[in-house]
Formats: structure tokens, C-alpha cells, sequence
């Protein structure tokens, strides 16, 4: 079973991983989508090396940079998960809402994500008499 912080720095490669391969699909230098994704250079290079978790909003520039969908990049961060079925999903709709900042978005998405890891704990939601 993988845990806490090993579980972020799995997922931080799988997407880094990722993002490297399409780069390189998209012949494009890490200087290159750094640039088109208005990011600088290092801090680009450390996401493809799994050593740093980009927010939301940084996913979505090196989404647009690369023209892949910015669900994709979610779902390889793990923001998004693909069997909760990707249209109307709680986490996009709070992901795209301009009214929040990024810490406002990410708080919601934590909260979120630890109410569901509750209840499958519990095996299902909750009944409205265990809420009282």
C-alpha cells in the first residue's frame, strides 16, 4: 500500500512522465513549452522529474501549450479521477471556477477527496440519520 507523502511522489512522476512524452510527441524542447506555457525553464524541468506538483492553473497553461486536454493532465496529477466520469464532476467544476484562487481550489479538492476516502472506508455514503 502506497501512503501519504509516497503516494504524492508517485504521482508527481507518473504525470512528470507524461508531460516529458508529450513534449517529445509535440517536438517541442523543454525550453520551448516552458515558454509557451509561461513558466520558467526550471521549474518546468522539475515537474517532468517528479519534483514538484504543479496547481491546477499551471496544468491547464502546459495543456493549452501542448493542445492536449487539460482532464488529461488532472487526471495523471491525480486531481481528477477517470472512474468518476470526467463530465459535470464535482472536481471540474470547482477546478474551473474563476470566482476561487488556486489554495481556495485546492482546499476544496482535499476536502473532497478525503470525504470520499471516508465513505468508501465506510463501505458508501453515509445515510442523511448518520449525519445528525
Amino acid at each position: 500500500m502506497v501512503r501519504g507523502k509516497e503516494k504524492v511522489t508517485q504521482t508527481a512522476r507518473v504525470l512528470g512522465d507524461y508531460l516529458k512524452e508529450q513534449r517529445v510527441s509535440a517536438q517541442l524542447s523543454l525550453r520551448q513549452l516552458a515558454d509557451q506555457a509561461g513558466v520558467s525553464n526550471p521549474y518546468l524541468s522539475q515537474i517532468e522529474r517528479g519534483l514538484r506538483r504543479p496547481s491546477a492553473e499551471v496544468l491547464q497553461q502546459i495543456a493549452k501549450a501542448l493542445r492536449i486536454s487539460a482532464e488529461q493532465l488532472y487526471v495523471h496529477a491525480g486531481i481528477l479521477n477517470p472512474e468518476d466520469g470526467v463530465g459535470g464532476s464535482v472536481e471540474l467544476a470547482i477546478l474551473g471556477d474563476t470566482q476561487l484562487t488556486e489554495r481556495q481550489k485546492q482546499s476544496l479538492l482535499d476536502v473532497y477527496a478525503s470525504f470520499l476516502a471516508l465513505n468508501a472506508r465506510h463501505d458508501g455514503p453515509p445515510d442523511s440519520a448518520d449525519e445528525s
